[in-house]
């Protein structure tokens, strides 16, 4: 098979969130397992102030879509993916992709539509050969739209099958229906059982109608969505195509994130002991108070309430009276980069607050802390707390999408699990479950040993999501077949 991965962002080209780092991993794990896979994502400006371009091949030049209304040419540049033989295509315009911020909401559908018209002019003449088309989110969603309507009679794209990837059903797409046009795309598609949602266009919707197959990033989340709690309005059609929805886990990169040859981080991880070097150094590294029996709790990532932002805020000032420390790493909504900086100046030696985006950090906090917070309202897959596991660093969750599907409750009788977790989603429960998690991490130490032991042993590889996604690539192309 040959495999085209589109997404809007790629890691580290430009990154966003968790897609980006899924979208430069998972391929080369695909290709060692024997695929041909190349990858495809729009040449972002931060692409040109962070990279030699001059190193970056040019292979066409004045491309112009083949549907779109938005003439104007595009190049492709070629690249490989980081330590790896995968291609990378990007599409570049001196018109679009001009902001700093990749999800910029200026002329988003523009760009976004522009991109996937010119992702199937660029298969035609880069990769006439390709079999599959593994579309990512709302972004990329116009694809299987475009091959099922204007391309349908494409002598070289008829024969590609489409499997659209969700990563968060929360972000859909919604346009007025004049976008349609503007896509060059037929007014048809303007109806209940296509891309009609409530008087507005649903990209999101189009890209799970019209792909062969559909899938989520965890097993969980792929029942979830079919649910009026997660699905955003959205699981009625979800559960029409049930029987092409599939649930594959994440996995991260191993060879990235290694805690024995890790540059970020101040010790390799082997023992119990490696962990505690780290913690301590830590410690001293954010100027906290430097002793290796306090608890030292982390939370990594968007200070959002999705991610649970709303329950930490409500419990930690009384967990600061407990004999903890606090170290928050990540950007977000104002009102809680606001609060949570306040904490520095009323706890200086217990917290530490960083509102910033810093890979080197957060490599620092997996390593030295000894609980990874994670309660989020929802959570399709999530990798802070695979990354924490790896790192012997003990979650606490809430048990929903891939939290539940990677965190198993420590059990002190078998002395089996990986973590702490609850299901409600309030904070009396957070705060019960932390409290339980640092009074093992105090007052049994051995428990604790057994609990770091169970994380390092965990294996989130990428090899055995690569399978899975060879296997869902093979009942795309049976479905695109008829068989």
């Amino acid at each position: 098979m040959k495999i085209a991965y589109v997404s809007y962002e790629v890691s580290p080209f430009a990154k966003a969130g968790g897609l980006a780092d899924v979208a430069g991993a998972l391929p080369k794990y695909i290709k060692n397992a024997g695929e041909d896979i190349y990858v495809v994502m729009p040449f972002h400006k931060n692409i040109e102030n962070n990279y030699d371009i001059s190193k970056f091949e040019v292979v066409k030049t004045d491309l112009i879509p083949d549907s779109h209304t938005h003439k104007s040419p595009f190049s492709v540049y070629k690249s490989y993916l980081e330590g790896s033989s995968v291609v990378i295509y990007f599409i570049k315009t001196d018109t679009l992709y001009d902001s700093k911020n990749i999800y910029d909401e200026e002329n988003i559908f523009l760009k976004t539509s522009y991109f996937c018209d010119s992702v199937l002019k660029t298969i035609k003449e880069c990769e006439p050969d390709t079999n599959v088309i593994n579309a990512n989110d709302w972004h990329t969603s116009l694809i299987p739209v475009y091959l099922k309507t204007v391309y349908l009679q494409d002598n070289i794209l008829k024969k590609i099958a489409t499997i659209l990837t969700i990563h968060n059903i929360g972000y859909q797409g919604l346009f007025n229906p004049e976008v349609l046009n503007q896509a060059g795309l037929p007014n048809y598609l303007f109806n209940i059982n296509a891309l009609e949602y409530y008087g507005k266009v649903n990209i999101l919707k189009g890209g799970i109608l019209f792909s062969n197959i559909i899938n989520t990033v965890s097993p969980t989340y792929a029942k979830e969505i079919q649910t009026e709690e997660y699905g955003y309005g959205l699981e009625g059609i979800l559960k029409v195509r049930s029987e092409d929805l599939f649930g594959v886990l994440n996995g991260i990169d191993y060879s990235i994130y290694d805690p024995l040859k890790d540059p970020h981080i101040f010790y390799p991880i082997e023992s119990y002991k490696d962990k505690l070097k780290n913690k301590t150094s830590l410690q001293e590294y954010l100027g906290l108070v430097k002793d290796e029996n306090v608890t030292l709790i982390s939370f990594i990532g968007r200070l959002f309430e999705q991610k649970g932002i709303d329950l930490i805020s409500k419990i930690i000032d009384f967990l600061l009276l407990t004999d903890i420390q606090f170290v928050l790493l990540g950007t977000g909504d104002k009102k809680y980069e606001e609060y949570f900086a306040t904490l520095t100046k009323l706890y200086p030696k217990k917290v530490s607050i960083n509102i910033t985006f810093d890979v080197d950090l957060a490599q620092k906090i997996y390593a030295g802390s000894d609980i990874f917070l994670m309660p989020s309202k929802y959570e399709p897959c999530g990798l802070g707390q695979m990354y924490s596991m790896r790192y012997g660093t003990v979650p606490v969750v809430r048990y929903t999408g891939g939290l539940k599907d990677t965190v198993s409750e420590y059990n002190p009788k078998d002395k089996k699990g990986t973590g702490f977790g609850f299901y409600e989603y309030q904070e009396a429960n957070l705060l019960y479950t932390l409290m339980n998690a640092v009074y093992f991490h105090q007052k049994r130490n051995d428990d604790w040993t057994n609990i770091f032991e169970n994380c390092m042993k965990e294996d989130f590889s990428y090899e055995k999501t690569a399978k899975k996604y060879i296997e869902l690539y093979k009942i795309a192309l049976d479905k695109k077949r008829g068989y």
